[in-house]
């Protein structure tokens, strides 16, 4: 028996009218703008109220789950006291996260608060699903884990970044790893001696017969090209690690110029790892040297606006200015040199 099929008053009617509400403000908060403060922002003040929020949130969620573990139903006029307690709950959360204002808070913040609330009514909505499809006898585990979900949502926002620097270092961390893991790929690949797909495709074998398919190994022309590549993508791997400490160093987020000079940093660093693993995609046999050169072309161009933006931006003192010349020019060395590999004997 579930919530939809009891006889006793139809508690399905506002659970669905609840579930129909909160996935409205879901989809407010995920496409919606926040309001922009006339006044004064307190952001110490915004954490400790929309923390307040959230435990209201998974404090609702828990009470709707236990009424509807076990017989009796609550009754519809319970029911409907219910959902309107967690309506209210999510209207709250809701109306907080709007109170923080990108041009103080910074976008690369409010984009991680945004996700996070979006996550926590994505829970209860699923939540409120699963109370009615679900068979009333028991706490079916479909209900358990749903419940785990909307407490583990809420608890992320413990784990979230106070400020925009804060939020900033998080997408640089992000970056770091996905650079790291493409480079170590390609060292991977050649140090599989000559077959690159070895570890892939050595089970499809039959025999101990080697491969004839030539297009699967590398050629002397084109382990020379991968070097000043894999040069370009170590650049990437250091430009974003340096950042890092510049940002960690040297950021602030006092006045809108600054914020808005991080939020630059962040959005510009996000382009670099897509980069590197076209490069790194395009470096595998059988070689095609026009699109090697054009991804090399591509990821060189990005990297110099990239320092570019950090030489004009306020995290970049004197310290800073070494690396970012350093880089520079291994950027044009690597081109450089993977232009001519490339261009010779052709």
């Amino acid at each position: 028996m579930s919530a939809d099929s009891n006889g006793g008053g139809n508690v399905s009617v506002p659970l669905r009218i609840l579930l129909n509400s909160i996935q409205c403000v879901r989809d407010r908060v995920r496409d919606g703008e926040s309001n922009e403060s006339d006044g004064a922002f307190n952001l110490s003040n915004f954490w400790d109220t929309l923390n307040q929020a959230v435990k209201a949130v998974s404090q609702e969620a828990t009470k709707l789950s236990l009424a509807f573990s076990k017989p009796p139903l609550p009754s519809q006029q319970d029911t409907e006291k219910l959902a309107d307690s967690i309506l209210k709950s999510v209207l709250t959360l809701s109306t907080v996260y709007y109170w923080l204002p990108k041009s103080v808070s910074g976008i690369t913040l409010r984009r991680q608060v945004r996700d996070a609330t979006v996550e926590v009514l994505e829970g209860v909505a699923q939540l409120v699903e699963v109370i009615l499809s679900s068979p009333l006898q028991s706490l079916t585990q479909e209900q358990l884990t749903s419940t785990g979900g909307v407490w583990s949502a809420c608890d992320q926002f413990a784990q979230l970044p106070q400020d925009n620097k804060a939020a900033v270092l998080v997408v640089l961390s992000d970056q770091i790893g996905v650079v790291k893991d493409a480079i170590e790929e390609i060292e991977q690949a050649l140090s599989n001696a000559h077959d690159p797909f070895s570890d892939v495709l050595d089970d499809d074998q039959g025999g101990e017969e080697p491969r004839e398919n030539q297009d699967t190994y590398w050629s002397e022309k084109d382990r020379s090209v991968i070097a000043p590549c894999q040069g370009l993508m170590k650049a990437s791997a250091a430009c974003i690690r340096k950042l890092s400490a510049a940002v960690k160093a040297n950021g602030n987020f006092s006045t809108p110029e600054n914020v808005a000079q991080l939020d630059d940093l962040a959005d510009i660093s996000k382009e670099i790892s897509p980069g590197v693993d076209d490069l790194a995609l395009c470096l595998y046999p059988p070689m095609d040297y026009s699109g090697v050169q054009n991804n090399v072309s591509k990821l060189a161009a990005l990297l110099k606006k990239v320092l570019e933006i950090i030489r004009s931006s306020h995290v970049c003192g004197e310290s800073q200015l070494t690396w970012v010349q350093f880089l520079d020019g291994a950027v044009d060395h690597n081109l450089q040199k993977a232009k001519d590999l490339i261009e010779q004997d052709s």
